[in-house]
């Protein structure tokens, strides 16, 4: 007989998305949400947490490279890091191939995660076990309000904006961020699909520009993702991100989807997102 697994986030509005599976390999609840590990005939093997795709063996690269390397080769010297989430550690890996990294502060609020990423996804979770990284399992909102003024970089791997992850969608929460920022810090927030969200996304934008001078939206593909894309928030106090010329001798070794021409494509918006996404100026 054949096992299909269907996310249903989005089966409300019409639609889904399906995926042979070829085995179920974990399957556990957590105080936070349930965890399930498939082996997919197409993408491999896939961690889903509450029914709803995080990563794939076989896209993951283009969600990780784009979270990652858009705001850290944005920045002019980024040494410390915070990754609010991410727990599966492709966040991790990919801030940790920029030199000037002093230290990476992983704050994931849930230890299962990574515990069964260490188990499934290891060239995806192996990176955490870097000395550079720290460990801190917490809400990542209270973290960032009890750490201001630390970060260069501060990296919002969330999933949906349900259950745990709400309260990273909310305005208080970016207030946060702001405040845990140094002067020339820049945060990107996984901020959701203009196909799908623009409800989502406009009510994003409607308390951003009010809490930092430079702020955009870009994108990156990835087709187990609702509609196939993912977008990101990119915010900063200091940084245009439309003006920002990626410096090619800082450009990471062996990356699969990132590049200079890539960085500066992905700020580039189809007509109808213009209408709720805002630009400054």
């Amino acid at each position: 007989m054949e096992i299909w697994y269907t996310e249903k986030l989005e089966l409300e509005k019409g639609r889904a998305v399906s995926y042979r599976v070829t085995k179920t390999l974990d399957s556990i609840q957590t105080p936070f949400q349930k965890i399930d590990i498939f082996e997919t005939q197409s993408f491999g093997r896939m961690f889903t947490l509450d029914g709803v795709t995080m990563v794939t063996n076989k896209d993951e690269h283009s969600y990780h490279e784009m979270i990652a390397h858009i705001p850290m080769m944005s920045h002019p010297n980024p040494e410390s890091v915070l990754v609010i989430g991410g727990g599966d550690g492709g966040t991790v890996r990919e801030v940790l191939k920029h030199p000037s990294v002093k230290e990476v502060v992983l704050c994931e609020i849930d230890k299962a995660v990574v515990d069964i990423s260490y188990q499934y996804f290891p060239e995806c979770a192996d990176a955490m076990k870097d000395k550079k990284v720290i460990h801190h399992y917490d809400d990542g909102a209270k973290f960032a309000r009890e750490n201001k003024g630390r970060f260069d970089v501060i990296l919002v791997d969330s999933s949906d904006p349900v259950g745990p992850a709400e309260v990273l969608f909310k305005e208080p929460f970016y207030r946060d961020m702001a405040s845990a920022l140094k002067p020339t810090g820049i945060i990107a927030t996984q901020a959701e699909s203009f196909w799908y969200h623009g409800d989502v996304i406009s009510s994003l934008f409607e308390f951003i520009p009010k809490i930092f001078p430079e702020y955009g939206y870009y994108y990156t593909t990835i087709p187990t993702y609702p509609s196939g894309i993912i977008g990101f928030t990119f915010l900063s106090n200091a940084i245009d991100p439309y003006k920002v010329t990626p410096d090619i001798s800082r450009l990471p070794k062996g990356l699969k989807y990132y590049s200079p021409e890539i960085h500066k494509a992905a700020f580039v918006l189809p007509e109808f997102a213009k209408s709720f996404i805002k630009r400054k100026g």
